[in-house]
């Protein structure tokens, strides 16, 4: 499916060109700029994991013109998955949260992952792109509610557990349902990436929480998808770093994005 707006398009990628693509912008932004991979994946320049090869899983591809400037990945539940990790939904993330409570009649969860934008796109349409696609084809699919889990960041303890309360405070934390998560015992004891400055640390500590940040990641799913956050921090040993696990009900898309998605379906220009 391919959908188009002037030198805009997003479109599942399907093509061996077009998934290495998706490959190459994640260690882009994973790897280049964030310094976040080992130094195996520099021979290729290349982000891969096995989930990206499951027929479950689903690459949403943003172009601008004939360039590829962003890119995300829609993991279905995976019956393989599901007997491997013993789980009963059949997602990555049953790895390191229970996820039985999401289960219902009716409802199917997906998991999104891997949102990545090149720097240089990053105040373009391209962001509202890759969120259309990702809701349309979640929406062909069939798929009612993600379970994902937004990067903060940083690996630091302390700066990740504010992130956190900074979010309650700004009654983004789901009132339906919570989920546990395992000891943060691999995040490091002398964090090398910081969000927060000492002063915002100490304004937090005297309760001052006026106009004090969310990383990007959490803050933008939560104003344009409706996310709302289960748990409190979960160390991603992957990446080495914190992520604040969410939900998003496909039908709780807040109306002002959705007018936004079908008026790039409809080629209507944002800025009009």
């Amino acid at each position: 499916m391919t959908c188009r707006h002037w030198h805009w398009r997003w479109r599942v990628a399907a093509t061996q060109k077009e998934l290495d693509a998706v490959a190459r912008i994640r260690w882009a932004v994973f790897g280049g700029e964030l310094g976040l991979l080992s130094e195996q994946s520099a021979v290729s320049r290349r982000e891969v994991t096995c989930v990206d090869t499951l027929d479950t899983t689903v690459h949403v591809l943003v172009y601008a013109g004939d360039e590829p400037v962003a890119t995300m990945r829609v993991a279905l539940p995976n019956a393989e998955v599901a007997a491997n990790l013993g789980g009963k939904v059949g997602l990555e993330m049953e790895q390191r949260v229970d996820l039985s409570g999401l289960l219902q009649p009716g409802r199917l969860v997906a998991e999104p992952s891997r949102f990545c934008v090149l720097p240089q796109w990053r105040r373009s349409e391209a962001v509202t792109w890759l969120q259309a696609g990702m809701y349309a084809e979640s929406r062909r699919r069939g798929v009612t509610h993600w379970i994902a889990s937004a990067n903060l960041e940083t690996d630091s303890a302390e700066d990740a557990r504010l992130s956190w309360l900074v979010a309650a405070r700004r009654g983004w934390l789901s009132p339906h349902w919570r989920v546990s998560i395992p000891d943060t015992c691999h995040a490091p004891a002398r964090p090398r990436s910081p969000f927060y400055t000492p002063e915002e640390r100490a304004r937090a500590a005297q309760g001052q929480w006026d106009g004090l940040r969310l990383p990007r990641a959490p803050a933008l799913f939560a104003r344009t998808m409706g996310a709302r956050f289960i748990a409190e921090p979960l160390y991603d040993t992957y990446f080495q770093w914190f992520t604040l696990p969410l939900v998003m009900a496909l039908d709780e898309i807040p109306t002002d994005s959705l007018a936004r998605f079908h008026a790039l379906e409809h080629g209507v220009s944002l800025a009009a």
